[in-house]
């Protein structure tokens, strides 16, 4: 079928819907003498869009994807451009899509590929998993005038080659909690020209020739990033900007473990944060099923679900084990540790959930845990001379937290990502050169306040009804045992005249036995005296 025709203007961007076996030829006039290469580029959010130079697809001249473009390096006295769009989606796809200039001294995205099909490939290839996202391009080549040879991109190393450029990686966030199609697309256009990619977006890293063109970033399931990058030559100062790519982390077309039903995350509940209840069992489930977990998830491949089952019951052998060595032996000291232990991981996290964890000394993983454990261990031998303030401490603080999880499983919260971080980098060791950088909108400023004041709320109560009370009561058995002895001895209480717990059990089975015999018939039973 014939194309229809769009016509574009440099610079502006235009919505435009795709529908399958009718593909559209895009066009630009007017293009200015002193535009030496253009980048078309066009974008979706999850179905897939053809950009080609040609009607007929080919490998060297076409790309399909969410967010592509292609460069067109301009012949003298060329005033025209053209292009194809078109989509195999069964479905229609909605698109925005913008033709970008560059002149002569503006060095060109891509120019000195080696590793993709194109020769040129202005695009960022972005891979996700569940632990981390990684964004790859193809090196950028010096500018150059219409009609004239590029540059030769491996020969010599000196500041008139392509080795002199540099790339500055930036990455932007979405509004947290919209997975929509509009707002993605309109938030796609604050990461396509320099100028706005600059004023709008973080950067993250900023890499020279000599580096990899490739960067990791933790994976944010159902967070949805922009990524781009800006390619900068110091000598003419003059910038380029790639295509940008954008990631949810996950997949909106598959039926289970979609973008809209994410569910990896563990909720806790709350109550501990006032009053403690169950502590020792919350402590030792913590402390066993982290353990654990990654214990099982680093040797064995078990599904994520049996991999959950198995670590709440490994994880509750491991709380039943804490309170019965409290219960029973009143072993304070190893409770308060594992009680110290867990604060300080918390504490160590929240260490290296701030800019400190992305910087290049932590990238190897010998320094981060020998710091972060040292962070950990610190926490109970500071306070080991006031067991009772450590115990309120983490009430109050890794209580008021699992509020943050239990929040983070109904309304996304980048706070949950405080341990998240930490248990990934974990079960994967090839994490350790990722940035961590996440969000930090609305919401987790409301949760943040919600969590500081849960904690001091907590803390403070705890402090005032423990006033005035021995600071570590006598453990349960111990109790037990003086209370028995003492109704043995004291012959006025009485309970000293209650009959042993197995007679009583004895008569109580007793009594329930007469109530299933037969009743014997009235009548006389002696012989009748004359």
């Amino acid at each position: 079928p014939g194309s229809s025709l769009l016509e574009f203007s440099l610079g502006k961007f235009r919505y435009l819907e795709l529908i399958r076996s009718f593909p559209e030829e895009a066009i630009l006039h007017h293009i200015s003498s002193n535009v030496t290469f253009l980048i078309f580029q066009i974008h979706s959010q999850y179905q897939n869009t053809t950009i080609s130079f040609y009607r007929t697809l080919l490998p060297n001249a076409s790309e399909t994807g969410t967010n592509k473009g292609l460069v067109s390096i301009l012949r003298p006295e060329q005033s025209m451009c053209t292009w194809y769009l078109e989509t195999l989606d069964a479905e229609p796809v909605q698109n925005v899509a913008i033709p970008l200039s560059y002149s002569e001294r503006d060095p060109i995205p891509g120019g000195c590929n080696l590793e993709f099909d194109l020769d040129i490939d202005p695009n960022i290839y972005l891979e996700y998993n569940f632990f981390e996202t990684t964004i790859k391009f193809a090196p950028a080549n010096l500018g150059y005038a219409r009609g004239t040879d590029p540059p030769l991109c491996d020969v010599g190393t000196g500041r008139d080659s392509r080795w002199r450029l540099q790339y500055d990686v930036y990455q932007y966030f979405l509004p947290e909690n919209d997975l929509t199609e509009e707002v993605l697309l309109k938030h796609l256009q604050r990461m396509v020209q320099v100028s706005h990619v600059k004023a709008n977006a973080v950067k993250v890293v900023t890499l020279t020739a000599d580096d990899k063109t490739s960067v990791s970033f933790s994976s944010l399931p159902g967070q949805g990033v922009i990524y781009n990058v800006i390619v900068w030559d110091p000598l003419l100062n003059t910038s380029a900007a790639y295509v940008p790519a954008h990631t949810y982390a996950c997949s909106f077309k598959v039926v289970e473990g979609n973008c809209a039903s994410l569910g990896e995350y563990v909720a806790l509940s709350y109550y501990k944060s006032f009053f403690g209840f169950a502590e020792l069992f919350f402590i030792g489930f913590i402390f066993m099923g982290f353990f654990f977990y990654i214990l099982i998830t680093r040797l064995t491949p078990i599904k994520y679900d049996v991999r959950l089952i198995l670590t709440a019951i490994a994880g509750s052998v491991g709380g039943i084990f804490l309170v019965a060595a409290w219960w029973r032996f009143g072993i304070l000291t190893l409770c308060m540790l594992c009680v110290g232990l867990v604060l300080g991981f918390l504490i160590s996290s929240v260490t290296f959930f701030t800019p400190l964890g992305n910087l290049k000394v932590f990238h190897d993983d010998g320094v981060f845990w020998v710091t972060f454990s040292g962070i950990v261990i610190l926490i109970p031998v500071v306070f080991m001379g006031c067991l009772r303030i450590l115990n309120i401490l983490t009430c109050g603080v890794v209580g008021s937290y699992s509020v943050v999880l239990a929040v983070d499983s109904y309304l996304y919260t980048s706070l949950s990502h405080i341990t998240l971080n930490v248990l990934r980098r974990a079960l994967n060791k090839d994490l350790r050169s990722t940035f961590t950088n996440v969000p930090f909108q609305t919401n987790d400023f409301i949760i943040l306040a919600v969590w500081g004041m849960l904690a001091v709320s907590g803390i403070t109560l705890q402090i005032r009804r423990e006033r005035g009370r021995p600071f570590f009561p006598p453990h349960p058995y111990k109790l037990w045992k003086q209370e028995r002895e003492r109704r043995v001895t004291n012959i006025l209480d009485p309970s000293h005249h209650i009959p042993p717990l197995r007679e009583r059990l004895y008569g109580r089975l007793a009594q329930i036995k007469e109530l299933f015999q037969r009743e014997q018939p009235a009548g006389e039973r002696t012989p009748l005296l004359l």
